[in-house]
C-alpha cells in the first residue's frame, strides 16, 4: 500500500534524509587510496549516531531463507559490484576504483535513503562517463516525478536515457517508496513503459535509484548472499536520492 505522508511526517523524514546527506559529505573526505571499506563503514555509522540516527541497513533482515542479516552500516560496492557490497577490513581502495555506496539512516521512526558513486584518484574517460550518466539518469527520471504522472513515466525516462548512452540498467532491483519502512510501495523499476503504474500524488516519498552497467544487464549474486556483480565483469555505478512529490516540482530530500 502506498502511503501519503502528513506534513509532520515529512518534516521528521527530512531530518533522516539530512543525516544521509551529511554522511556523504564525511565519506567523500575519506574516499582515497589505501582506506578500507570497513573504515568507511565505521565513519558512516559514527556520523549517523552522532546526529541522532541509526544505520538502518545494519542488521537488516531480507527474510529470505539462507540469507543472513546485513552485517554492516552501509553497502560499499566496487567496480563490477553493482550493489550490496559488504564492507571489509581486507578490502582496500585502489587508485581508479569505482566505489558505489548506499546509505540508509533511521531517525525518529523514518528512513532516509541515498546512494552515490565515487572514483578513487584518476580513472578512464569511459569510467567517468559511466558515473556521470548514472547520476544524470536520476535527474532524467525525476522530470516526471510530479503529480499526475505515473511511476512508469519515471521508469521509462531512466531506462531510455541509459539505453541512449549505450549502457544497461539492472532489472532485478529497483527503486521504491520509503517512509517508516525502508522499502514501501510502489516499486520503481529503472525501465518500463510510459503511462503505466500508479499515479503520483503529493505527499508520496520515493527512493529513485538508477543502477547502471557498462556492459550487458546480466548480474550474479555472490556466495555471501548479498553482493551483486555484473556477469560480464563490466563496471557498474549507482545513484539514488529520496524525493518528495509535491504539487509542483519534486523536492530532493537527501541533498543539502
Amino acid at each position: 500500500m502506498v502511503t501519503i505522508k502528513s506534513k509532520k511526517e515529512i518534516e521528521v523524514m527530512k531530518e533522516a534524509c539530512k543525516v544521509v546527506a551529511i554522511v556523504y559529505q564525511e565519506l567523500e573526505k575519506h574516499i582515497k587510496q589505501g582506506i578500507s571499506t570497513w573504515e568507511l563503514d565505521q565513519i558512516a555509522e559514527k556520523t549517523m549516531r552522532r546526529l541522532g540516527a541509526i544505520p538502518a541497513e545494519k542488521g537488516y533482515d531480507p527474510k529470505i531463507k539462507g540469507v543472513p542479516k546485513f552485517p554492516a552500516s552501509i553497502c560499499v560496492s566496487i567496480n563490477d559490484e553493482v550493489i550490496h557490497g559488504i564492507p571489509s577490513k581486507s578490502r582496500i581502495l585502489k587508485d581508479g576504483d569505482i566505489v558505489s555506496i548506499d546509505t540508509v539512516a533511521l531517525k525518529q521512526g523514518f528512513n532516509g535513503d541515498a546512494a552515490r558513486t565515487f572514483i578513487v584518484g584518476k580513472t578512464t574517460n569511459e569510467n567517468q562517463r559511466l558515473v556521470d550518466v548514472t547520476k544524470q539518469a536520476f535527474f532524467e527520471g525525476i522530470k516526471f516525478a510530479k503529480t499526475g504522472f505515473r511511476v512508469g513515466d519515471i521508469s521509462h525516462a531512466i531506462g531510455e536515457y541509459v539505453r541512449s548512452q549505450g549502457y544497461s540498467v539492472v532489472r532485478e532491483f529497483q527503486g521504491h517508496g520509503i517512509g517508516k519502512e525502508m522499502h514501501e510501495d510502489p516499486g520503481i523499476p529503472n525501465y518500463g513503459k510510459a503511462g503505466r503504474g500508479i499515479r503520483l500524488e503529493a505527499g508520496m516519498t520515493l527512493a529513485i535509484e538508477p543502477m547502471v552497467i557498462q556492459g550487458k544487464q546480466n548480474i550474479l549474486e555472490l556466495d555471501d548472499g548479498w553482493t551483486i556483480i555484473t556477469e560480464d565483469g563490466s563496471m557498474a555505478a549507482h545513484y539514488e536520492n529520496t524525493i518528495l512529490i509535491t504539487e509542483k516540482e519534486p523536492e530532493i530530500l537527501t541533498i543539502l
